[in-house]
């Protein structure tokens, strides 16, 4: 290539070569000679045309390639991307499952409604059209107007709206000039026929319809479904014009059975909900267990909400399902138990006499008291008259670790087994941390915690012969397991007891049910704040069973903080109590075994202790 360059550098000049003239065409015109024009005559390089050759070349080779990589290699990926204008995949939404009590009555279910979207491209309207459209979607006419400027697509409007808005919208798109660029989707909403009275069982879903709360949350892999999918041409303004393929089938999702009774669910929400009202308290709950089968027929709760209800914010006191988890020191209503244990002992029977003057007792530098003093009572009465002095003597009798087992086999401590959101274990402190005075307190129900659930699980000892049952929210015929805690003998003796409290001489006598014995034990307890107890503030409840002879039902009833001077579990509680037993064995077809309505004592009988504070 140098020596080539050599001489070409080298030759010189071109030799000027002389230009003929040439006649000019017309008058006097002479023609010009171009080949003899010196640039024209420069002989050109021939690296220049090579060197436009090879580009070429390399142009035609990178053009060809390219091609053929569109082509060849990548064609499913420009195939893709061209069907993506026009082929579209659409869900086919899965019906969710129905939430339903064991008699079939509706909780939840799904019904269809439209949902509706904006094509922003193509959105077209009057402005009073525009106005009435921001009206029925209920946005602000400068929010709709910016949707529409958005130039997207697909723009939501309004989800799970009415048909009867649907059909709004569409009068509106009728006529030449009508709205254009609206359109509706196929969407379901969830309905509560029951509402807020079932509220905190059945929970609710959000907008796209997946459980939150509830029953709704528990059993959202059943519930939901599976979805289903169509395959679709669209046209450029986005309208279906031809199915593409196969269309899978949505799996609509499994309907849930409760256990609970809706008839009985409505009645007790209404009892505990009147009750709140009347005592000026602050909420209350209700539970109520079939001990045949361990059903739960009743889980109620005030205040509530309701749960079909979108945009209403809910808040924390309406959302607390309180039966499940809101634990407190559970008070009398443990002293039943330490007179069972220390009956299935050998230790005493229920005649067994007990010194109970002068009606206090002091032990480590602290003074438990009776609320009112007693003499020697029977361990019959030392539950009917609610004695803490007579109950401690008896569980002072106890090992530590004997008293511990006992409530531990009750199920206290330890969370209840339903497969439900929010259930809590309470508190209960391992023995070998007990004091002296720690073990008298927790014999009367201080220095531990439970739920109103637990609390209603452990008494079925007493109504299923002395087997604590496993309890279920889903329908079924039979308990799931029991396991063993005291004799069929104890459990019948102590609910001879249940039933002395719940009559006059007893601390409730405003629990008796119109047509049916009953047995139960009050509970009054100061609410605790901080490392103390509140002076004024209570929780007030009643537990207990019937009929006595052959249970059928236990019913837990609290009340929290009532503020109108009664505030005890006997006066607040108990009769909530009766309403609900009544109402629960006639609608479960079970026959009175009274013949007489029972008579109430118009005067208040011998309240529970209610302790001092223990620091």
């Amino acid at each position: 290539m140098m020596a080539w360059w050599q001489r070409w550098r080298d030759r010189g000049p071109a030799p000027k070569r002389a230009l003929a003239p040439k006649p000019r065409s017309g008058k006097g015109a002479q023609a010009l000679q171009y080949a003899s024009s010196p640039l024209l005559a420069s002989p050109t390089p021939p690296w220049r045309s090579r060197f436009l050759v090879m580009l070429l070349g390399i142009g035609s080779v990178v053009l060809v390639g390219r091609a053929a990589y569109i082509q060849i290699i990548t064609t499913d990926f420009y195939q893709e991307q061209g069907e993506k204008r026009f082929a579209h995949t659409l869900v086919v939404p899965a019906s969710r499952g129905r939430i339903i009590d064991r008699g079939g009555q509706v909780l939840a279910a799904s019904i269809p409604s439209p949902s509706i979207w904006m094509n922003a491209r193509e959105f077209s309207a009057t402005p009073a059209q525009r106005k009435a459209l921001a009206a029925l979607v209920q946005l602000p006419l400068a929010e709709l107007e910016q949707r529409a400027a958005s130039g997207q697509y697909f723009v939501w409007l309004k989800r799970q709206a009415d048909q009867a808005l649907w059909n709004q919208i569409e009068a509106l798109k009728q006529g030449k000039e009508g709205l254009k660029g609206v359109y509706a989707a196929r969407d379901f909403r969830r309905k509560y026929p029951e509402g807020e009275a079932s509220a905190h069982v059945v929970g609710f879903t959000d907008i796209e319809d997946k459980g939150l709360e509830g029953v709704e949350l528990a059993y959202e892999k059943a519930l939901q479904g599976r979805d289903g999918s169509r395959r679709v041409i669209k046209d450029r303004p986005g309208r279906v014009v031809e199915d593409v393929g196969e269309q899978i089938d949505p799996v609509d999702g499994r309907d849930i059975q409760l256990a609970i009774d809706s008839k009985v669910q409505f009645f007790a929400y209404q009892r505990v909900r009147d009750a709140v009202a009347e005592h000026g308290a602050k909420a209350g709950s209700v539970v109520v267990l079939d001990v045949k089968t361990g059903e739960v027929l009743a889980l109620a709760n005030f205040p509530s909400y309701q749960p079909g209800v979108r945009g209403k914010k809910i808040n924390g006191e309406q959302l607390r399902n309180r039966a499940l988890t809101d634990t407190f020191e559970p008070g009398s209503t443990m002293k039943p138990f330490i007179a069972a244990q220390a009956i299935e002992s050998g230790r005493v029977s229920p005649s067994t006499p007990i010194q109970t003057a002068p009606g206090s007792l002091l032990m480590s530098g602290h003074t438990i008291r009776d609320a009112h003093p007693h003499g020697v009572l029977s361990v019959a009465e030392v539950i009917q008259k609610s004695s803490n002095v007579g109950t401690v003597k008896l569980a002072m009798q106890m090992e530590r670790r004997e008293m511990w087992e006992l409530y531990t086999h009750i199920g206290l401590g330890a969370k209840p087994q339903l497969g439900f959101p929010g259930a809590v274990s309470g508190r209960l402190r391992p023995y070998k941390s007990w004091r002296p005075i720690e073990q008298a307190t927790m014999s009367y129900g201080y220095g531990l915690s439970v739920s109103l659930f637990q609390l209603a699980r452990a008494y079925t000892v007493f109504a299923h012969n002395g087997e604590l049952m496993e309890v279920s929210m889903l329908r079924q015929e039979q308990p799931e397991g029991t396991q063993r805690v005291f004799s069929p003998r104890t459990a019948k003796a102590v609910r001879e007891m249940l039933r002395m409290a719940a009559a006059p001489g007893g601390t409730a006598p405003k629990a008796m049910a119109e047509g049916y014995s009953v047995g139960g034990k009050t509970g009054t307890a100061h609410k605790q704040e901080g490392r103390g107890y509140a002076t004024n503030k209570y929780r007030a409840w009643f537990v207990g069973l019937a009929p006595v002879d052959n249970p059928r039902i236990v019913v837990a009833v609290m009340v929290d903080e009532p503020s109108k001077g009664v505030y005890y579990g006997g006066d607040v509680a108990a009769p909530v109590f009766a309403q609900v037993v009544s109402q629960t064995l006639r609608t479960l077809g079970v026959a009175p075994d009274l013949d007489v309505k029972p008579q109430i004592v118009a005067t208040r009988q011998a309240a529970p202790a209610v302790p001092e504070s223990f620091q």
